[in-house]
């Protein structure tokens, strides 16, 4: 079996080694495939990754390549965790946002937008490639905005199987599980619970949860809400999950405070970005020592909790045909019959050998799906200006985004957002 890593240059690649390593003995890895555009970091994180499969005496082979059609040639998975402009573009993303008064960050709002249009195109020739090289594979995107971009795959290259992956999804129903332990003073296998989970990506509200079959929501939610009850400055407003009851995604602190959001943003220097800048600095000084054969602590501090359990289980799941449920981003396709059958959600599926399919659900309560209607248009006029480099598309996109720019000002931010940009994305410049 080959697997094929398009962007295995990242810092995040050794907890994707990691959870391979741990997986031996059920899925036959034999050839994984490391593919970067940077030579140099590639062979910085790919010397690092040889050594962790070295010192666990070498269940498979570890290749390194900048040929990403030699990368996918016979893969049975691809995984894709790349980032078009690297992270000068992520920081370039948040200060877009900032220069105009708008929420600045990375997966949404004018930064979103931005990392979207650059992205799109490159997954789609990814595509491409894969239905030549390796038709059969199923792919696993990673790459952030995750739902935005499999929306894109959804539509414009529908014979691919491609699935969005996301760690927040598993993040919240290990916190979960760990109130759940506390309450009931006992250790809790994660295989014997399910999250319930209904929105897009970045944009989801966690609203069931289930322990051996059986139940358990209400525990959770009354639990989290009197510990909320108890805090000076709650993360969220109790009130807030006592009318909806659900629990919602981080990132909708963005759209449901955002003037908390953009007064944190006032104390930039630094953004996020060029905190991860010094993170990953860090991070490839220690990947490049030659006696460093396990994860290091520090890559805790990236961000990527879990990745290396979502990434490798989906995998493991879909080779064994384990019907295991996973909340991942995918076409609803009837699932939520509510819901137009063309929009890709993030919700609980079932991963086996035939593919993910969703698991029928209910639609959200009309407050959150108000919310969710929105967004979604917003993406469909995103994809619409990715492929066809449609400046219109990108003005309409703008002023559909709740955290986008008034109409006034839409035409000065997509001048900024396409000049600032303008070296990846030929579409609008052709």
């Amino acid at each position: 079996m080959k697997v094929a890593v398009i962007g295995g240059g990242s810092t995040y690649t050794p907890e994707l080694v990691n959870g391979f390593l741990q997986r031996v003995a059920t899925f036959p890895l034999k050839e994984l495939w490391l593919m970067d555009i940077d030579a140099e970091r590639l062979r910085v994180v790919g010397g690092f990754a040889k050594r962790m499969v070295e010192a666990r005496g070498a269940p498979f082979q570890i290749f390194l390549t900048t040929d990403r059609r030699e990368a996918l040639r016979g893969a049975s998975y691809v995984t894709t965790q790349l980032r078009v402009g690297m992270m000068e573009a992520r920081r370039n993303d948040e200060y877009l946002g900032m220069r105009h008064g708008l929420i600045g960050q990375e997966t949404t709002g004018v930064g979103g937008m931005a990392k979207a249009l650059r992205t799109i195109p490159v997954l789609l020739d990814i595509a491409r490639d894969m239905r030549e090289l390796a038709p059969n594979a199923l792919l696993a995107n990673f790459t952030n905005p995750a739902g935005l971009v499999t929306q894109a795959l959804s539509q414009y290259a529908p014979d691919v199987q491609a699935v969005g992956v996301c760690n927040v999804p598993i993040g919240a129903k290990m916190n979960m599980l760990a109130r759940l332990e506390k309450r009931l003073d006992t250790k809790i296998d994660p295989s014997r619970a399910e999250l319930k989970t209904l929105g897009l990506n970045h944009l989801s509200w966690h609203r069931g949860f289930t322990l051996d079959g059986e139940d358990v929501w209400n525990t959770i939610l009354e639990s989290t809400i009197a510990e909320l009850k108890t805090q000076d400055d709650p993360e969220w407003s109790p009130r807030l999950l006592e009318s909806l009851r659900v629990v919602p995604n981080y990132y909708l602190q963005y759209f449901y405070y955002t003037a908390r959001k953009l007064a944190e943003q006032e104390n930039w220097p630094p953004s996020r970005a060029e905190q991860v800048q010094e993170i990953e600095k860090g991070l490839l000084e220690q990947y490049a020592d030659p006696a460093l054969t396990e994860m290091p602590a520090d890559l805790m501090k990236r961000g990527g909790a879990y990745y290396s359990t979502v990434a490798t289980q989906l995998l493991n799941a879909h080779y064994n045909d384990l019907n295991e449920t996973h909340v991942v981003n995918v076409k609803n396709n009837g699932a939520v019959h509510e819901y137009p059958a063309h929009w890709v959600l993030e919700m609980p599926c079932n991963v086996n050998r035939n593919g993910v399919q969703p698991i029928p659900t209910d639609p959200l309560p009309d407050a959150c799906f108000g919310l969710l209607a929105q967004i979604k248009s917003y993406e469909l006029l995103t994809v619409q200006a990715a492929v066809h480099g449609d400046r219109e598309a990108v003005y309409d996109a703008l002023i559909t985004h709740p955290l986008g720019p008034k109409p006034d000002q839409a035409q000065a931010v997509l001048e900024d957002l396409l000049e600032t940009n303008k070296i990846h994305l030929p579409q609008f410049w052709s």
